[in-house]
This record gives C-alpha cells, sequence and structure tokens, in this order.
C-alpha cells in the first residue's frame, strides 16, 4: 500500500493534469474537466475556470506564464484583476452580465503588461460552462489569446491610412479624428483651458509649381513645407504655448492644417502663424532647384463647448479665403462682424430671385429738376428690397450680388415694366407737363438678355411713350462699348429712348468717345457736387472741371445732369456753370410714388 501510495503521489507529481489545486474547490474543478483537463493544461491559449464571483478555480500553465504566476497559486486570486476588466466601465459591465447569467458571452480586448516588461494586446473572451455534474455549481471559462502581432499588423495598416504618403503627415482623416477627440476632451476637462486653435494654410501658386517643374519636385516641396511646419509646431509646444498638442496634417493637394489643442489664446495661434510664415519664407533648395513660397493662413481660436468640428472648419476655410483676398502671403484671423457680413451677402444672394416672385421689391422715385426753372421733368426709378429678415435695402445692398449671381436680368426686367407702368400713370393725370422716367440698366442685362425687345415690349404694353423712358447705364459699362451693347443702344435710342451715361467723371471718362455713342445725356457723378457745397469756401478746381465738363457736353448736343446736390447754393453755381437739371435732397429724398406728385406740386410752386 505503501509503494502504491508512493508510485500514486510520484504520478501526481509528474502528471500537471492531474496535480490537485491548494484548495478544495481546485479539487473539484480539476476533477470535473473530465475527458478535457488534458486539452485544458496543455493548451497554448491562457485559460482558467471560474466561478460565479469571478475568482480562479483552476488556471492552465499557459495562463500563469502570461501573468508570471504559479497556476497552482492563481486560485481564488479575482480575475478581472489579472485581465485588466475592471478599467473601462463598458467591459466591466458586460463581464458582470456574464456571470449574473444574463449574458451568453464577452469578448474584449486588453493590453496587458507582461512580467519580462513589455506589452502584450490580448483578445479576452468569457462565456459559460457546463455545470460541475456531481455539485452543480456554474463555472465560466476565461480564455485569454496572445493578438500582439495581429494588432501590430493592423496598426501598421492604420498608420499607413492615416498618413498623408509624400509628407508622413496624419492625413484628413486622423486630422478630423483629433479634432473630433480635442473638442470632446476640452469641451468636459477641468483642468484644462476649455479652448482650442486651428491655423488652416495653403499654399500661394503652387499649381504653378506642378504646372513648370513637375510633380515629383512639387511632392519633395510638400515634404520640405511639412517638415518646416512640424519644426514650428514643436518649438511653440515647447515653449509652453498651450497645454495640449500641436497637430500637423496634410488636408489635401497643398492644404495643411495645425491644430492647437488646449490653446490659450488668439496671441499664441497668431504667433504660431507668424512662425510659420516666417519659416516657409526661407528658400528651398530642392533638386538642384532653388524655390521661394508663400502661404495664407486662416487663424481661428474658441472655446471648445458649443463648437464642432463643421463649424470650426467653416470658420478656418473662410479666414483663408480672406487672407487669400486681402494679398496673400499673410494671415488673418477669423472675425465675426466680417463673417456675419459674409453670411448675409450669401443668404441675400440666394434669396434675390425668389424676392422677385414674392413681390419684397417696391420702387421709390427722386425728382431730376430743371435748374433754370425749379421745375421737375422727370424721376429716377430707385429698386428697394423689404427683406422680411433685414428690413428694407438700399440698392447698394443687393444689386452688385444681383449682377454676380445673373438675378439682375430679371430684377431688372421687373422695375423697368413697373417704372413705365407708374410713368405712364402720370402721363394721363397730367398730359400737359409729363415726366420722364429714368431706369438703371446694368451691363449684364445687355448682354444676358434681349434688352432692345424688352424695353419695345414693356413700350408698347404700356403705353408709354419712348421720348418719356431713359435708361442709365454707368460709364465703366458704356465707354468701349462695342459688338452688342452698342447695337443694343443704338436701336434704342432709335427708338426714342433716352440714354444717359451715369456716375460719369469716376470711369474712363473717354470724352472723345461720346461723339460716337448714342447718349443724350450726361449725369455728373457727386464727387465733382461735393466742391459746391461751401460759398465761403469754394474749391475752384471742382468748378473749372464741372464747367469744361459742361461745356463739352453741350457742344456734343448732350444735357447734364448734377447729382446730389444738397443746398440752395450748389444748385445756383451749377446753375451759372450751365447744368440743365440737378438730383438731390436739396429737392427730395426718394419717396414712394403716391408723394411724387405732392412734390412736384410743390416744387411747381416755389422753384424758379
Amino acid at each position: 500500500m505503501t509503494e502504491r501510495k508512493e508510485t500514486t503521489k510520484e504520478s501526481a507529481e509528474e502528471s500537471p493534469e492531474a496535480r490537485p489545486a491548494p484548495s478544495g474547490h481546485g479539487d473539484d474543478a480539476a476533477a470535473s474537466l473530465g475527458d478535457y483537463r488534458a486539452t485544458f493544461y496543455a493548451a497554448r491559449v491562457a485559460m482558467a475556470v471560474l466561478n460565479r464571483d469571478g475568482l480562479v478555480l483552476a488556471a492552465n500553465p499557459a495562463f500563469g506564464e502570461l501573468v508570471g504566476t504559479d497556476p497552482a497559486e492563481l486560485v481564488a486570486a479575482t480575475a478581472a484583476d489579472l485581465t485588466d476588466l475592471g478599467a473601462d466601465s463598458r467591459v466591466w459591465t458586460a463581464y458582470r452580465e456574464v456571470l449574473c447569467g444574463r449574458s451568453d458571452r464577452m469578448h474584449c480586448t486588453r493590453r496587458l503588461k507582461h512580467p519580462e516588461g513589455h506589452s502584450v494586446w490580448v483578445e479576452v473572451t468569457v462565456e459559460p460552462l457546463t455545470p460541475e455534474p456531481l455539485s452543480g455549481e456554474e463555472r465560466m471559462l476565461l480564455s485569454v489569446a496572445d493578438i500582439s502581432d495581429r494588432h501590430d499588423l493592423l496598426a501598421r495598416l492604420r498608420h499607413l491610412q492615416m498618413h498623408d504618403p509624400v509628407t508622413r503627415l496624419p492625413n484628413r482623416t486622423l486630422f478630423f479624428e483629433r479634432l473630433a477627440a480635442a473638442l470632446e476632451t476640452a469641451s468636459f476637462e477641468p483642468s484644462g483651458t476649455g479652448r482650442i486653435g486651428l491655423c488652416y494654410l495653403d499654399l500661394d501658386g503652387f499649381k504653378a509649381v506642378n504646372d513648370t517643374l513637375g510633380h515629383r519636385v512639387g511632392d519633395r516641396l510638400l515634404s520640405a513645407v511639412a517638415q518646416r511646419l512640424t519644426r514650428c509646431a514643436e518649438s511653440a509646444a515647447d515653449r509652453g504655448t498651450g497645454r495640449g498638442g500641436h497637430l500637423v496634417a496634410r488636408l489635401g493637394g497643398d492644404e495643411f492644417a495645425l491644430l492647437v489643442e488646449g490653446s490659450t489664446g488668439t496671441d499664441q495661434l497668431a504667433e504660431l502663424a507668424q512662425c510659420v510664415l516666417d519659416a516657409l519664407q526661407r528658400p528651398f533648395d530642392l533638386a538642384g532647384q532653388r524655390l521661394s513660397v508663400s502661404a495664407s493662413i486662416g487663424v481661428v481660436e474658441r472655446t471648445a463647448p458649443g463648437t464642432t468640428a463643421t463649424g470650426l472648419m467653416q470658420a478656418a476655410d473662410t479666414t483663408l479665403y480672406w487672407a487669400k483676398e486681402d494679398g496673400k502671403a499673410r494671415w488673418t484671423l477669423f472675425d465675426p462682424e466680417r463673417n456675419a457680413h459674409r453670411m448675409t451677402r450669401q443668404a441675400l444672394s440666394s434669396t434675390l430671385r425668389p424676392a422677385v416672385d414674392r413681390g419684397e421689391f417696391t420702387l421709390e422715385y427722386q425728382p431730376l429738376v430743371g435748374l433754370g426753372d425749379g421745375r421737375a421733368q422727370g424721376v429716377e426709378a430707385l429698386v428697394r428690397w423689404r427683406h422680411p429678415q433685414f428690413g428694407t435695402l438700399s440698392p447698394n445692398r443687393f444689386i452688385a450680388l444681383a449682377e454676380e449671381n445673373g438675378a439682375i436680368v430679371e430684377l431688372g426686367r421687373w422695375v423697368l415694366e413697373r417704372a413705365c407702368y407708374q410713368a405712364r400713370a402720370w402721363q394721363l393725370a397730367h398730359p400737359d407737363e409729363p415726366l420722364f422716367v429714368s431706369v438703371n440698366v446694368a451691363v449684364r442685362q445687355v448682354w444676358d438678355s434681349d434688352l432692345v425687345a424688352d424695353v419695345a415690349g414693356i413700350l408698347a404694353e404700356t403705353g408709354l411713350p419712348p421720348q418719356l423712358l431713359q435708361l442709365e447705364l454707368t460709364e465703366s459699362a458704356v465707354m468701349g462699348s462695342a459688338g452688342r451693347p452698342l447695337q443694343a443702344l443704338q436701336a434704342l435710342s432709335d427708338m426714342g429712348v433716352r440714354i444717359a451715361i451715369d456716375d460719369f467723371g469716376t470711369g474712363y471718362s473717354n470724352l472723345a468717345y461720346l461723339s460716337r455713342l448714342p447718349v443724350s445725356v450726361l449725369k455728373l457723378d457727386g464727387s465733382f457736387v461735393r466742391g459746391f457745397r461751401s460759398q465761403e469756401h469754394p474749391n475752384p478746381a471742382d468748378e473749372m472741371i464741372v464747367e469744361a465738363l459742361v461745356a463739352l457736353a453741350h457742344r456734343l448736343g448732350l444735357t447734364v445732369t448734377a447729382e446730389c446736390v444738397e443746398s440752395a447754393e450748389q444748385a445756383e453755381r451749377l446753375r451759372r456753370i450751365g447744368c440743365d437739371t440737378g438730383q438731390g435732397w436739396l429737392y427730395s429724398r426718394p419717396v414712394a410714388p403716391d408723394r411724387v406728385e405732392a412734390l412736384l406740386d410743390a416744387g411747381r410752386h416755389t422753384g424758379a
């Protein structure tokens, strides 16, 4: 018996699968493994059997090797501590769900510290085992697979996916990941500044480098630029400007971004932007080519709470556009007021065409008064936009936008039609003293529509005689006219419509060309009339210029209208040098149609 006992003892010591666990639970667990004991202890995958409390009942040698402890000493240890399951609240919750029987399986990836000092990435799985047949005790199988090689491969693939191959900088995808994370961190971390900054730049004239020297040189230039940007960011971080990191990324083409997490204010971002400009201004020596480049930089700095990645990038893109618009080779700081103006322009531009259909435009009229007798000879139609959000807008707020997006054609046709209907009504009411109406026409109306056909059709529809319609075009639009514009002006003049040059004296002032144009009226720009305001301190030069222009116009058979007449002294001096008509606040501001007749009646009684 003794010999038999000793043999049994030797067998137990030599056979790992028969080795009893130090606790009573270990005996039951090892025995309950049944036919699977050999597989459990010989497996190269780290495994342990747990009870419902998450305590180790048995562990195989691979598990002991993973954690650097004899498997026998792991019995009754807390499995969550050994595999770092408690560090993540979501993982911990999923783990507890399995232990409590409310879930059949949990799976996660953890990073563990290997006994030899290096880190190991593992895949941890916990799932129920068949209850122990004798005691009915419920158990869990914990398995831990080393996936370090796979993780490293995925990390390398992700690095390639998230970095630009030319500059080796983070690419657009990684930049936006970091930006979103930085915004979230800055919004909820009480120890930080709660702010974020961004320098968004592109190279001025980079396309010319690619076109003339080839894409290989262009790529080398981008790589060299990336190195200088990185040095600027590292230098800023070394100086302690900002409590967070500085990320440099290539967003595409010649566009780069420098993200400052935990920024300390606009001064910090301005310093970084200036560092970038100074660094890029130094020449680059690339494959025998000495290149000089500059950059335009949009700078945005703001609090993180309430800021979105999209909003921050839109602001940066807008500010970069301002930097280019302001002359390039500079940085520009985001200006909320300037941006509000830009947004207003965009809102107005996008709603111009629908506003015509909605009837949001209206016309006001300003009298054109004879300087000799003080009687109104005509009126100028001035369009106003009764915007539902911005109130009543004068033409200088939206006419340029209408010309840019082409809405001026439709709007101009509406103005012409309404003004002709109103002039016809006045003519019928006062047939002995009819007023002509003067309507502004943009040069785009001549090019993008059949202006001659439009005018002919409107005159026929309204019944207004052509001589009671005057069309005003700016000097820059009329001077140098050839081809279709000149033909249109000639056809309109032949029809009997008067053509006036508006704001004369501010453009080309090609006086010799006047004789070849079908023009009947010159409207002197208000800048000439301002010199006539003070009788005590007259400007002789203004008076001499205006007198010369009036004399030349009369020799060419043209009449002259002076704009911006604000005082009786101005009107008298303009009359003495020969101006024919005047327009300005002395006579009336632009008014609604129903007030025109009352103003004209008052003028007839007080004028001349």
